[in-house]
């Protein structure tokens, strides 16, 4: 009787332990964001459409009035920002091309906005030639700097990068500090990053730019979750939420959170079946895969696949799920061939260490261990520190019996479970 009551405790004492784990695991809180996901109306969506009847209007009423294109573009790329509807971004394209050839390409302002248009469609490599465009003209030179520096960050032209980075140094500009920050990171500084946008964060509150600070809000989201402060990568979600109530993405970041950290599946599908309804995107059916394989929910995960390949196929996205492709196509033996063809296409548009990573992970799965080991060493080692492609050198270096470079990376990667997604956690330990 005795030993009978003495496991009661015991089991007792292990429930209330277990629950105290779980409560302190838990950071989201539904009643902090329910009100977000429940928002039928869209103000800033609103807006933005009465803005292009009223600028559609006056330049159907004076087609002579050029700048009015470039008015209409902004808000078109505005729409596509809060919807996610890619025809909106062609539509703003459209109409900056109309304007540049107007002007025949001599207007600076609009040639960086074709440029920017661009980059959202990740054509970098025409982007870069507009933008050099625009530095032979002269006119607004440190803006040029800017859009140079965003063009050959993505690039991978780094040199170059860092070059415009110093063109424009001034520590209280706020374009500067985003910048400088994302040079950080990319250098794998995320305090110093985290740092940096702090300071453009509060230039953005003393301007009272609701747009910029929802901006940093969500960067901030990001980074802080990169650095493991989950908490605050929560509550600056919340932030940009509070000031743009249909924020999609800082909802996407909560969803993740509710995933990755909490391991509340249920909650995370919920989240964005919420968000989709109003801002449909491809990549929210590759985030319900991802749930749907932690679940170890085959058939979820296969329809998931199945409804974002559709969706592109219904869909013109051009080049800009290139990247998510290669990975997906590149873990299936039967499909790895496909995705060393779109590698090689994207080291050719974009030869950073994401593209080489990329061609080096399809030869990797597609067996030869040692072509995937030969690109990795040269173009992807001490180049870049995301986590993903962290991952795919030390599975790389496990294939050609190179054990002793794993474990300082193996350490890195246990200490990214939350930025890679809980996917991964057992492959990772298994390294």
């Amino acid at each position: 009787m005795r030993t009978i009551q003495k496991l009661s405790i015991l089991l007792l004492s292990a429930l209330v332990l277990l629950s105290c784990n779980q409560k302190s695991n838990t950071i989201t809180s539904q009643k902090e964001y329910n009100k977000y996901l429940e928002i039928k109306d869209n103000k800033s969506k609103a807006f933005v459409e009465d803005e292009i009847v009223f600028w559609q209007k006056k330049f159907d009423a004076a087609p002579n009035q050029i700048s009015y294109l470039s008015i209409l573009a902004s808000n078109y790329s505005k729409l596509f920002e809060n919807t996610g509807n890619v025809k909106y971004l062609y539509k703003a394209e459209d109409l900056l091309l109309q304007s540049n050839e107007a002007y025949n390409y001599s207007a600076v302002g609009t040639i960086r906005s074709l440029a920017r248009n661009y980059i959202s469609q990740h054509r970098f490599k025409e982007a870069l030639v507009l933008a050099n465009k625009a530095a032979v003209i002269g006119e607004g030179g440190k803006e040029t700097q800017k859009l140079l520096f965003d063009v050959n960050m993505e690039l991978g032209n780094y040199t170059q990068a860092e070059q415009n980075l110093k063109a424009i140094n001034n520590s209280s500009d706020f374009d500067y500090l985003v910048r400088i920050s994302k040079w950080n990171d990319h250098l794998g500084d995320l305090k110093t990053a985290i740092s940096l946008m702090e300071k453009a964060k509060n230039i953005a509150i003393l301007n009272e730019n609701k747009y910029l600070q929802v901006w940093t809000y969500s960067n901030l989201g990001d980074l802080n979750g990169h650095a493991g402060d989950i908490q605050k990568s929560y509550d600056y979600y919340l932030k940009a939420l509070e000031l743009e109530p249909n924020h999609s993405y800082s909802l996407k970041g909560i969803a993740w959170i509710a995933f990755s950290h909490e391991r509340n599946t249920v909650e995370a599908k919920r989240i964005i079946d919420a968000i989709s309804k109003k801002h449909n995107t491809p990549d929210f059916y590759l985030l319900k895969a991802q749930i749907a394989e932690f679940e170890n929910n085959t058939m979820a995960k296969n329809e998931n696949l199945n409804a974002y390949f559709q969706m592109l196929n219904t869909i013109n996205y051009g080049e800009m799920y290139n990247k998510y492709n290669a990975l997906i196509y590149a873990d299936d033996k039967n499909t790895a061939v496909k995705a060393l063809e779109i590698a090689k296409i994207e080291v050719q548009h974009r030869p950073t260490p994401d593209s080489y990573d990329l061609l080096a992970w399809s030869y990797y799965n597609l067996g030869d261990a040692e072509k995937a080991l030969e690109i990795a060493e040269k173009y992807v080692v001490g180049k870049s520190f995301e986590p993903k492609l962290n991952y795919h050198l030390a599975t790389i270096y496990k294939a050609n019996k190179e054990t002793v470079k794993i474990a300082p990376i193996k350490a890195e990667l246990l200490n990214s479970i939350y930025e890679l997604g809980p996917n991964l956690e057992q492959k990772i330990s298994n390294l």
